[in-house]
């Protein structure tokens, strides 16, 4: 096995042998950017694998836009291992900045805000709004469900007013700094990762 920039090349002769792998990759390697435990496996194996490690945490993005910023949010889910990602509106996303790390996720889509809210109180799901608007909470101080949804809106105009009347909660990451708010992306990993501290990291 070689490695190469993006990846390895081939694997060496004999191959390893189980159904996990791709007899394709093992031929002409594999430039996925996956944990090498991964290496060489089908992306079935892998989605196969990461469903018995499953963090209860679902993420969910208010589709208004083809937002570039949805990818990042979705990549995230991907890192921390979110058991799902919900997408409210438009199907059409853009996944460029995903790095193809949905194709390991389960996504779900919902046609509107109402479909969407319906699902969660059948699955008793809490809500939770994450933007930086009047009334919200500070996340350093909001202790976060277990059985939780955040969900996140488009960057620039944020979540509609429909679903941040609807959530459970609503909570803000605390800034420091002159901008009103950071990057929908990067907020959400923040929020992630601070329920992961809470549940998962301890």
């Amino acid at each position: 096995m070689s490695h190469i920039q993006n990846g390895v090349g081939p694997h060496d002769m004999p191959w390893p042998v189980g159904d996990s792998y791709d007899v394709s990759l093992l031929a002409e390697g594999d430039s996925r950017n996956v944990i090498e435990k991964y290496r060489y496996w089908t992306v079935d194996a892998i989605k196969a694998d990461l469903d018995k490690s499953r963090q209860p945490l679902e993420v969910a993005i208010e589709n208004v836009s083809r937002d570039f910023n949805m990818g990042t949010i979705v990549r995230n889910a991907n890192a921390f291992n979110i058991s799902r990602v919900h997408v409210i509106g438009s199907r059409q996303w853009n996944k460029r900045g995903a790095m193809k790390t949905d194709v390991y996720m389960h996504v779900q889509y919902h046609a509107d805000v109402d479909a969407f809210v319906r699902k969660m109180h059948d699955q008793k799901k809490t809500i939770l709004a994450m933007d930086i608007v009047e009334g919200s909470r500070p996340l350093a101080d909001t202790t976060l469900p277990k059985n939780a949804v955040m969900v996140f809106g488009a960057e620039g105009p944020g979540l509609s007013a429909d679903l941040l009347g609807r959530a459970d909660h609503i909570v803000h990451i605390e800034q420091l700094g002159s901008t009103r708010s950071v990057n929908v992306g990067v907020a959400s990993g923040v929020a992630m990762y601070a329920w992961l501290q809470q549940h998962a990291l301890k």
